[in-house]
């Protein structure tokens, strides 16, 4: 898996363990097993050793369906539209891994011989195991959750985009990105990034004191033009002015127009 890629399924994962309501659902799941005792563990187990049974199946169990739910949707974000349909793609792929493991829970709790029937049961209890998780964290997820799962991860950061450019710890952290342009806005400092653009509180001479080794140069007194996001110069009425690529046209000062023809002329 891809840096990018295994940095969303770790962040998922820790959503997904973080929630309250994960765990909530988690206990009550347990608790309902314990109490009614299914598949014959009223009868063959003691109220204890029966807890102490369901709360470690489920725990093996709800712990391989996640991390095939949360790879799954990692894997398949862009191809598969829609959470739900992706959740239960990766409650299909979960189902033998949990099926297998539940068995070999029984086995090491009631004895027995394995044999490809009771492995095929298995299975199916492990769809099923698989399902019940998939329908219950669905209905129960938080806003977070969902979010975490539904978002494409953000593409990988530039190098403008740490903290050597004090100016991106002033920006909103999906805004921070290398910088294109700055002009003045009143009391205020315009930046765009490639990311976005946001007013920032701070004067334009400091913005431009933070903006590091950004490749660019201050073309009049309230603009700053990054390379990157030059189109071509052209003239309007008479004055020098740059076409950025986002098709804002950018005065030049006759101060500045010797230096803006040798860089971008």
């Amino acid at each position: 898996m891809e840096r990018p890629l295994l940095q969303s399924a770790l962040r998922e994962l820790q959503v997904f363990l973080s929630a309250p309501r994960f765990w909530a659902t988690f206990g009550a799941v347990v608790l309902i097993f314990w109490v009614t005792g299914p598949y014959g563990t009223a009868e063959r187990l003691a109220s204890v050793p029966r807890l102490g049974f369901w709360l470690v199946l489920h725990a093996v169990a709800w712990a391989i369906a996640v991390l095939a739910i949360v790879t799954v949707n990692t894997l398949f974000r862009q191809r598969v539209p829609g959470l739900l349909a992706r959740m239960a793609l990766g409650t299909l792929v979960a189902g033998v891994p949990v099926g297998l493991a539940t068995e070999a829970i029984s086995l090491m709790t009631f004895g027995g011989t394995p044999t490809p029937a009771r492995i095929a049961g298995s299975i199916a209890t492990g769809l099923l195991l698989s399902a019940l998780f998939c329908a219950l964290t669905f209905m129960t997820m938080g806003s977070k959750q969902a979010e975490a799962l539904s978002t494409t991860p953000s593409p990988a950061a530039a190098p403008e985009d740490r903290a050597e450019i004090p100016l991106l710890r002033r920006l909103r952290p999906e805004n921070r990105g290398p910088i294109l342009h700055m002009t003045v806005a009143d009391h205020y400092t315009q930046v765009t990034t490639s990311r976005g653009r946001e007013l920032i509180l701070l004067r334009f001479s400091d913005a431009l004191a933070e903006c590091g080794d950004t490749a660019g140069l201050r073309v009049h007194r309230s603009h700053f033009v990054a390379d990157a996001h030059v189109d071509r110069l052209l003239r309007t009425e008479g004055r020098l002015a740059i076409l950025l690529k986002d098709g804002q046209e950018v005065p030049v000062s006759r101060s500045r127009v010797e230096a803006v023809r040798a860089r971008w002329g």
